[in-house]
């Protein structure tokens, strides 16, 4: 970083590299962001000892029974979104968590199982928060794209290979030593197998077959977090797009395959399709909707939200959202 604490451009390679692959070693980083293996390993250990970056093991499914996905659009008093989004972060089974612009103030994702009651955690629980007005809920059918490397134009002016569809993780794919494994990297996902083996009591080498059969199948995905803003890019955007039914599934398809495009997911209510899009400036974004979205055969029209702050992504808390409250009303006070 500068000495103003802004990341200046080999620390946005270090990271794009990082999202590409949280496990590389320095020396593939080093490679990929083009600078010497002892700098990018000063740099990167720094980024992620700061809480600039965070490297962590997600599991697609968060239980290790069946559960369902709600989307949660929630509407505060004026003036309480800090406390309300300081008491939503410690539910362990949201799996995104963000402060958004638009009709409503905050919007999270429910991973939710199956023999809970959807009942008594809305109304006893979430709408129980002081602050909290409306909580309007929708049921996520499919999930089409979840992708980590938007970042990746940072490195290479090659187009990213087409995404194949997200994997549907079946909570039978995951035993119990798997989930002590989970629980071990989801806050570190470069902790080594040697650490995480003497942790748990088993030998480095099962340790190791285990994690890479949980990435092979597409249950596990090493992601790296970081802001958006942080990498330069201006435009963070939830996009609630509403589609003809005929049309739905191709749109989704051919949304998943656009390079801005990180989540697509298939919802329950009004025919829609919500959209996560990050991209470099207001300029792509002006691009994507009028020469992309507005063009797509089906698309009847959208909703849209500014993302302000990140504080859960796969069910991680992010590393920097406290230093943001921060700078805002204590979410104590």
């Amino acid at each position: 970083m500068t000495a103003s604490g802004h990341l200046d451009e080999l620390d946005r390679r270090i990271i794009a590299a990082l999202q590409s692959d949280g496990r590389a070693s320095w020396t593939e980083i080093a490679e990929l962001s083009g600078s010497s293996v002892a700098t990018v390993a000063r740099r990167g250990q720094a980024l992620l000892r700061d809480g600039v970056v965070r490297v962590a093991a997600i599991p697609g499914n968060n239980h290790p029974g069946p559960a369902d996905l709600y989307v949660l659009r929630i509407t505060c008093s004026p003036g309480t979104q800090f406390e309300v989004l300081n008491e939503l972060v410690r539910f362990p089974d949201l799996r995104f968590l963000g402060l958004v612009t638009g009709p409503y103030d905050i919007l999270a994702e429910l991973s939710l199982r199956r023999e809970e009651s959807l009942l008594s955690r809305i109304v006893e629980e979430i709408l129980a928060i002081d602050g909290v007005q409306r909580c309007d809920t929708d049921l996520t059918l499919h999930v089409f794209k979840v992708s980590s490397d938007w970042a990746r134009q940072l490195l290479t002016d090659e187009a990213p290979h087409t995404p194949g569809e997200a994997h549907q993780c079946d909570p039978g794919h995951l035993d119990e030593v798997d989930h002590e494994i989970v629980d071990l990297m989801r806050d570190d996902g470069r902790a080594s197998f040697r650490t995480v083996a003497t942790a748990i009591g088993l030998n480095e080498s099962t340790v190791r077959r285990r994690f890479e059969t949980m990435i092979g199948r597409g249950c596990l995905q090493v992601t790296t977090l970081v802001p958006a803003a942080a990498m330069g890019f201006e435009s963070e955007v939830i996009l609630n797009i509403t589609v003809a039914p005929p049309f739905l599934d191709e749109v989704a398809r051919t949304l998943s395959a656009y390079r801005g495009v990180r989540y697509v997911a298939a919802m329950l209510s009004h025919n829609a399709l919500m959209c996560e899009l990050i991209l470099p400036t207001t300029k792509d974004l002006f691009a994507f909707t009028t020469n992309t979205l507005g063009r797509l055969e089906g698309v009847q029209g959208w909703t849209a939200s500014v993302v302000l702050l990140v504080l859960r992504r796969g069910f991680v808390e992010t590393p920097w959202w406290r230093d943001s409250l921060e700078r805002g009303p204590s979410p104590d006070a």
